[in-house]
């Protein structure tokens, strides 16, 4: 087997690969002598079997196996030989000759073939002894938990029937039918529908217009879908709505006491407060690590500058491009909606694609560095979480982790991603700076421009 370097040009690599039709006699015939005691044909014993005619029935199957080791030899060689640390997969590509192909399927010719590749960039890790980031902290208040305790009891109270008009923080019984230019619509019906009035959960304009309305009531309510309603054929769009009120219920006592937690799987209220500030110091705990690690990434990303491999920075487009088109075909969006064009857009969603990819790299030779692992009692811990979210579908899920080594990566690799922040962040200045809900909540979007997020 002959290698030789065609082309080195940047992060690309090309090499031409050539094996003499000797080697190829060589390795098929060694095949052959090692399948000769296996095989069983009709008339001969077993490894009995002429070579000339072992050749004749499976020459061509096995010389397709002599084919793909060499290829897979030869690709190892190269790595090996040249130290390469590849962005991807070999790209090889054979003769379109189709004779070469045929007389090297019969070791009467030489196979020439080349491997294309493109090489991961080398990099020195930067300085980050001036780095410094914010890390915004909000401490849970006692009108935060209260607020939680008061949704809570509003949400699981009782109501009771009602004689005479609706008010304000009743709940109604309608059933109704909307009508858009006077034809009905899709999803614009509705049976034995509980509105609590005052609670801006339907369209606005719709509760306020049940309020002084008693059981068998009916009136035609007018509203105007808002413009960015999720629905977007029916966003911006004027309605009408026969509403027919069936019931009218008055909500039971405001209730804040042990047994309102006892309904919650809480000894005392007490012990339900304390699970409220927990859970909300949580949300704040995660918002804080979003912002300190966007922050970081951010510092990270202003540090370096190398070129990166064309066909990741590819990839990592395809996909966010693609969800891009997806949420904008869900939501009904078009790019003149966002004020920008596909071009612009294109050109802005390839620098979040190339930062990625950088930072992707950052983190994987920072890893590296450190020795950073991750065990396989943390992967099936991550993937314990995961299979949660699909009751009912806990086995399926599972299964198909197991039987799919790129879909657990992809659950090792945020865990992995996660332990080099924080490994950075130990070696980083990190200031804590007391902010308010709004302030650590505010710029969520952000995150998209983030690795990871």
């Amino acid at each position: 087997m002959q290698v030789t370097e065609t082309l080195s040009q940047g992060l690309k690599r090309e090499f031409k690969v050539v094996l003499p039709a000797t080697e190829l006699e060589q390795r098929l015939n060694t095949e052959l002598d090692n399948i000769k005691g296996r095989v069983r044909l009709n008339g001969f014993r077993p490894g009995k079997v002429p070579a000339a005619h072992l050749r004749k029935v499976y020459g061509r199957s096995v010389m397709s196996d002599v084919l793909q080791n060499a290829v897979n030899e030869a690709n190892r060689k190269i790595v090996e030989d040249n130290g390469l640390k590849l962005a991807h997969e070999p790209q090889v590509q054979f003769p379109e000759d189709k004779d070469t192909i045929e007389k090297a399927m019969d070791a009467k010719g030489d196979l020439a073939f080349t491997v294309a590749l493109e090489v991961l960039p080398e990099f020195e890790l930067a300085d980050l002894s001036d780095v410094s980031v914010k890390k915004p902290v909000v401490e849970v208040s006692e009108t935060e938990v209260n607020e939680s305790l008061e949704r809570m009891a509003k949400q699981n109270r009782s109501f009771d029937k009602k004689e005479g008009a609706s008010a304000d923080g009743d709940r109604v019984v309608v059933d109704f039918v909307g009508r858009i230019d006077g034809t009905e619509f899709e999803g614009g019906a509705g049976q034995d529908i509980r509105v609590e009035l005052g609670s801006n959960t339907f369209i606005p304009g719709f509760e306020e217009q049940l309020v002084g309305l008693k059981a068998g009531d009916t009136k035609l309510v007018k509203v105007s879908f808002p413009e960015n309603y999720m629905a977007a054929h029916l966003a911006g769009k004027a309605a009408e709505f026969d509403v027919t009120v069936k019931e009218v219920e008055a909500p039971g006592e405001l209730k804040i006491d042990d047994e309102m937690a006892k309904g919650f799987g809480m000894e005392t209220l007490d012990k339900l407060k304390e699970a409220i500030r927990d859970a909300i110091k949580r949300d704040f705990d995660t918002q804080s690590r979003r912002k300190v690690k966007k922050d970081l990434l951010d510092a990270l990303d202003a540090k370096y500058s190398f070129e990166l491999p064309p066909t990741l920075v590819e990839q990592e487009f395809n996909a966010v491009w693609s969800q891009v088109e997806a949420d904008m075909k869900s939501n009904g969006r078009t790019f003149a909606d966002e004020d920008t064009t596909e071009e612009q857009a294109k050109a802005d969603y390839r620098k979040i694609a190339e930062r990625r990819v950088r930072l992707g790299l950052v983190l994987a030779q920072i890893g590296e560095k450190s020795d950073i692992k991750i065990s396989d009692d943390e992967v099936t811990q991550a993937l314990i979480e995961r299979v949660r979210q699909y009751p009912g579908q806990e086995r399926q899920v599972w299964e198909f982790y197991q039987k799919n080594p790129q879909a657990l990566a992809e659950i090792r690799a945020p865990l992995f991603e996660e332990k080099v922040v924080d490994q950075i962040l130990s070696q980083v200045k990190v200031t804590e700076e007391t902010v308010s809900k709004e302030a650590l909540f505010s710029d969520e979007d952000d995150n998209n421009a983030s690795k990871g997020e």
